[in-house]
């Protein structure tokens, strides 16, 4: 009898496929898809449909708008498959917000959705495009990489060195750096970059301090923070030391200097005479405009589940979209995620540029043309994008077929662009879980609370570096003869966007400032969104409303 029941199902799976060429189905053996080519009943649970009668009332609005021919979801046909993700019972639940604005949209953590006319009149409603402008720095499309010689990475490690010192000096604050391997009685400031002696972590006696060639002959010698209340140093670090180095193998610590006054980092970018001209318009502009407002949705990959290829979270995170109508849409990868099972396995029948072409841009592209053409998607590659290109720093997606190629923007991996004058960095590598594990940190002992994940992005601002640690951690694929310049950030963006695989969050960081107050504080927003999905469940993303300074911001970790 089971035998006949199976036959029967096969039978009713290859009517369904001849009557729908363009329905594409997986052969996991795992899954079992019973399609019923006569029963159009949508009473079934349907994938990821939220339990909110007015949000389900939406997503069929906008699953009917689109019955295009690809995936299961834009081919028109409700699945009666039902998941695990399809089964959790919180959906769209406000996990943490930070709201500096007069109104807010959620109550008692669930954000209140409006009856269907109002999410018909808020779809229809025109609001305002953002314009984006990409700082294009990094690889090209189609580039050779990993022809990096031990050359290019001595000099990318010199460089950054040379730049910090020159800094330090332009400052006024510090004097000119000496060679702390020289044995002096007197007090010394030396600059150069944090090493351990040997494998393994840094520990009080495997901490060494690597000067430029122009100051040592690119020697190191050992470091000792004993006299420090307080620290916080990794491998790659570039600081400044101000010690004493008595016999000549070991410098004592008595100050660390690790990032540079904001106002010099800005100058070293610019010519003099620009920098000026520069100031007075942005001080002109600053008198006459109003504070920039932006609304979008942050959201990082994996976007689909660990039991399946289905792309439910990514599904979900559109439909949330298409209701708060945000005027950007931020998408980092991975997209499709190498660390996936049934990706490592090879169980697919497609190739990984076709599922993402079919999967996830197809999505993408039905996302924007239901929301117009005032809508925007930017996307950002990972080193554990299947079907894109393993090195870092990491070309951007080809787009160039799409239709709706100027509504989506294709970031490089790291990458800086501007939305509306908000200058917003993005990177996917985990660089602040790889910092978590290389760190060694002493807090203060007067009792100031430390916030370690603060501290972690902190090192990325001051360090200026979307990846300040080396050697890189086990699997990034880092490639410093690869346009050198990628990994720099010149001037502190509003938003600094970092994916991890550590608790999401968003903060507020303070950077600049002196000892002797001559420095003006500037404020940076760091994000990170957490995973869209994590395991066989839903994870977060991110909500954000930004009006012109982080202190006015309505920023919401929403979990999916």
């Amino acid at each position: 009898m089971d035998g006949f029941l199976g036959h029967l199902q096969n039978e009713q799976v290859e009517t369904a496929v001849k009557k729908e060429p363009g329905l594409h189905m997986y052969s996991f053996k795992d899954v079992e898809m019973i399609l019923d080519a006569g029963d159009e009943d949508t009473k079934e649970v349907i994938l990821g449909t939220p339990t909110d009668k007015s949000e389900k009332l939406h997503l069929d609005v906008y699953d009917s708008a689109h019955k295009t021919n690809g995936s299961i979801y834009s081919s028109g046909r409700i699945s009666k498959l039902v998941t695990p993700f399809g089964k959790r019972s919180n959906k769209f639940v406000v996990k943490f917000n930070i709201d500096n604005l007069p109104t807010t949209e959620t109550v008692n953590g669930i954000h209140n959705h409006e009856n269907l006319e109002d999410d018909i009149i808020q779809r229809i409603r025109p609001h305002k495009s953002c314009s984006l402008v990409v700082h294009r720095s990094g690889p090209e499309p189609g580039c050779w990489f990993m022809y990096d010689r031990i050359e290019d990475r001595f000099n990318a490690l010199e460089n950054r060195i040379r730049k910090h010192a020159a800094a330090l000096v332009a400052s006024r604050l510090y004097e000119e750096p000496m060679d702390p391997s020289v044995a002096s009685q007197r007090s010394i400031f030396a600059i150069g970059m944090i090493c351990c002696d040997g494998e393994g972590h840094l520990n009080d006696k495997s901490i060494l301090l690597q000067s430029s060639v122009e100051h040592s002959g690119g020697q190191h010698v050992r470091l000792e923070l004993n006299k420090l209340s307080h620290f916080s140093v990794f491998p790659g670090q570039v600081v400044g030391i101000k010690g004493h180095n008595p016999s000549g193998h070991c410098l004592i610590a008595s100050e660390l200097v690790d990032s540079v006054p904001l106002s010099v980092a800005a100058d070293m970018n610019l010519p003099r005479a620009k920098k000026q001209a520069l100031d007075e318009e942005i001080q002109a502009t600053n008198l006459s405009c109003a504070p920039t407002e932006i609304t979008m949705v942050i959201a990082a990959g994996p976007f689909t589940t660990t039991d399946n290829l289905l792309f439910e979270p990514l599904t979900e995170l559109l439909a949330y979209a298409t209701k708060k109508c945000p005027q950007l849409l931020i998408l980092l990868g991975p997209f499709i995620d190498s660390e996936h099972p049934q990706i490592k396995k090879g169980t697919v029948d497609l190739s990984f540029d076709e599922i993402f072409q079919m999967e996830v841009l197809r999505r993408v592209q039905d996302y924007l043309e239901y929301m117009g053409p005032d809508a925007r998607v930017v996307t950002i590659p990972s080193v554990r994008d299947a079907n894109h290109d393993f090195v870092f720093p990491q070309p951007a997606f080809d787009l160039d077929s799409l239709n709706n190629i100027h509504q989506i923007t294709s970031l490089k991996n790291p990458g800086i662009f501007e939305a509306d004058e908000v200058k917003i960095g993005c990177c996917t590598v985990d660089i602040l879980k790889h910092l978590s594990g290389e760190e060694m940190s002493r807090h203060s002992m007067d009792g100031t609370p430390s916030d370690r994940l603060s501290r972690l992005a902190s090192h990325i601002l001051s360090q200026r570096s979307f990846y300040p640690l080396y050697p890189p951690a086990e699997g990034v694929p880092l490639d410093l003869s690869l346009a050198p310049e990628a990994l720099h950030i010149s001037s502190v963006p509003d938003l600094l966007i970092l994916p991890s695989d550590i608790k999401y969050f968003v903060k507020v960081l303070s950077l600049g400032g002196t000892s002797e107050g001559e420095e003006q504080m500037k404020k940076c927003v760091c994000i990170n969104p957490g995973r869209l999905a994590k395991g066989e469940g839903g994870g977060t993303f991110v909500e954000l409303k930004y009006q012109g300074s982080s202190d006015k911001i309505n920023a919401s970790i929403v979990g999916i």
